[in-house]
């Protein structure tokens, strides 16, 4: 925590910088930022699981108290309207005292419907940023999320601070040690509920907690890409499993990825090796100065490549990438930026003014575009599936007559492979953290 308390300075500042470049650019006073509020169930007294404004989150670790606001313009010390009720139904939070505390000019607000005594009495030039626009109206905001704002504040995201990094550190340290536990639990014949529990356990983390809902599958249910389900049973044999888990550290996230054949031998457990040499020879790829979605490409050409020497489509690799089948077979995008959120803002932005940079023709999955910089974060993830939707309509086109079905059908019960690290990208070097961490 002391390095962190140390490091932590310095981000104040990054972002007070940004906030007064924007705030002067704009002709504005400052900004308001919402942590946001609990949402009610529909006829009901209970709440959802309260999710924090990512943009709340950069300025402080504070993730679980609704009803906060801050109010910055780059050159004051930052405001901090810090929810505290009298509540005996529920855990009051405590004062403000961590480390980053020190850096806040704190006010105490006991009840929501009151925070405008505590704010900017004359709102024209300040701008609210967060999701409850009738709060802002009612508020009496008239700048809401003004556009220019968002892409500048989105843009600059992509930079990390030393802090920032610090924290994803720990969010993959505690995603490793979770991935490694389910690991365990697959090859000791565990259902995916039971690996699921054992990777929460392993990260001290509620459900509510990761980052996003774990994809833990078992055999075909690896070609669901967002598979939840969680079957409580384990299947009469275990032929494969993949796992995609991330951690939470201080509001920042992990997000990793690993497949394991459970005989360790065999076809598939070939793949699942020649796709992890790929992963990381793509993660080696991520150099300061090319674009994103140069790496997309090269990873289709890889993918090609490994279906060709399979055997699974019956063409060379330049032929199947010509005939756009390798799309059939990887379906979404090699990766994305990282941090306060799982899939950060400014992944498609060529500038701060939000200049689009559109993805390779042929690839509208891609979930970032942009050029590749020192002090982004990216997750690297190609994957290989054989999914019955895909293969359906492939089965439909001309180019059935190149599939080995036969191929197809012997791999279908192991449902697919996905590999995921987390990268940082520093001016003379790569930190994979996944990798470092051990986690093979």
């Amino acid at each position: 925590m002391d390095k962190l308390a140390n490091l932590y300075a310095e981000h104040i500042a990054t972002l007070q910088q940004r906030t007064r470049t924007i705030v002067e650019r704009e002709g504005l006073e400052g900004l308001v930022i919402h942590s946001g509020q609990a949402k009610r169930q529909f006829l009901d007294d209970m709440y959802y699981p309260f999710k924090v404004n990512p943009q709340f989150k950069a300025w402080l670790p504070v993730i679980d108290n609704p009803h906060c606001w801050i109010v910055v313009n780059g050159s004051d010390k930052p405001k901090l309207i810090f929810y505290r009720p009298v509540d005996f139904w529920h855990k009051v939070p405590d004062e403000p005292r961590d480390f980053w505390a020190e850096y806040f000019d704190i006010q105490l607000l006991v009840k929501p419907d009151q925070v405008e005594q505590l704010l900017p009495y004359d709102k024209a030039n300040f701008a609210y940023i967060g999701e409850y626009l009738e709060v802002a109206q009612a508020l009496g905001f008239t700048q809401v999320n003004p556009e220019p704002v968002m892409n500048f504040l989105h843009y600059h995201r992509a930079y990390k601070t030393q802090y920032e990094m610090e924290c994803l550190r720990e969010a993959s340290r505690l995603g490793v040690l979770g991935h490694m536990a389910a690991r365990d639990a697959f090859f000791a014949g565990g259902s995916e509920f039971e690996i699921q529990q054992a990777y929460l356990s392993a990260t001290q983390h509620m459900e509510n907690d990761t980052p996003y809902g774990n994809i833990v599958a078992l055999n075909e249910n690896c070609a669901i890409l967002h598979y939840t389900h969680f079957e409580r049973k384990a299947p009469s044999k275990h032929l494969s499993f993949l796992i995609d888990a991330g951690a939470n550290f201080n509001g920042y996230a992990s997000d990793i990825t690993r497949t394991y054949d459970f005989a360790k031998q065999g076809e598939f457990a070939e793949l699942v090796k020649v796709m992890n040499d790929h992963q990381i020879e793509l993660g080696k790829a991520l150099q300061p100065g090319k674009l994103y979605g140069e790496l997309h490409i090269d990873c289709h050409n890889r993918v090609a490549q490994v279906l060709s020497d399979f055997n699974i489509v019956k063409l060379d690799a330049q032929a199947i990438v010509e005939k756009g089948i390798t799309s059939t077979f990887f379906p979404h995008g090699l990766g994305h930026h990282i941090g306060l959120q799982v899939h950060d803002m400014g992944g498609f932005m060529a500038d701060e003014t939000g200049t689009h940079q559109a993805p390779p023709e042929g690839h509208p999955f891609l979930r970032c575009t942009r050029k590749i910089e020192a002090n982004q974060v990216f997750t690297i993830e190609p994957g290989l599936y054989f999914i019955d939707s895909l293969l359906e309509d492939l089965a439909q086109t001309d180019n059935k007559q190149y599939i080995n079905w036969d191929k197809i059908d012997a791999l279908k019960p192991y449902g697919g492979i996905r590999i995921e690290d987390n990268i940082i990208v520093h001016e003379d070097r790569l930190e994979n953290m996944t990798r470092d961490l051990g986690l093979a």
